[in-house]
């Protein structure tokens, strides 16, 4: 592994572990030339994954990628990046012991939806607006009463009348 202080080409392992995910392995790093320390995780690849875009393009899928647009809908949300993470490696786990290496970008949306549905309801709104491209406010409110995701309508409590003046 090269280092990303000095670009020497071998580092040392200092520590391995597990990640808190249990999906992958987290090892600490140190380089021999410059002394600094890192660390880096691994992650076990059933097979390479391919996005077919809407347009037609096919594009080598990224796990970072979709990590981002999940942490993008989920900002300045008080979700734990553990969750987030399980969250990402799950889709990425279905995609890729699915049969065929070629997936639809719909199909990734459609898992991210139901991950964040799951997870965060504002989170979920927020990745849908991108998702299903509003571009009205009308399509917030559409979206949101054909989800059911506002309780029902609370009508303004009733104003009590006030006592006379004079007790009466």
């Amino acid at each position: 592994m090269r280092c990303p202080f000095c670009g020497h080409h071998d580092t040392q392992v200092k520590d391995s572990r597990p990640a808190e995910d249990g999906g992958s392995i987290r090892r600490r790093r140190q380089c021999p030339s410059c002394g600094a320390r890192f660390t880096t995780f691994e992650r076990v690849q059933l097979r390479d994954l391919h996005v077919i875009k809407s347009d037609g393009k096919r594009e080598a899928f990224e796990r970072d990628k979709l990590m981002k647009s999940v942490l993008l809908a989920t900002q300045k949300r008080s979700i734990d990046r553990d969750r987030i993470e399980q969250m990402v490696s799950g889709i990425v786990r279905r995609l890729e012991s699915g049969g065929d290496p070629d997936v639809p970008s719909k199909q990734i949306g459609r898992l991210v939806m139901d991950g964040l549905r799951a997870l965060d309801t504002v989170a979920y709104v927020r990745y849908a607006s991108v998702y299903k491209d509003f571009r009205e406010v009308e399509d917030f409110a559409t979206f949101i009463k054909g989800e059911r995701l506002m309780g029902p309508a609370r009508s303004a409590p009733e104003a009590e009348p006030s006592p006379d003046e004079d007790g009466a």
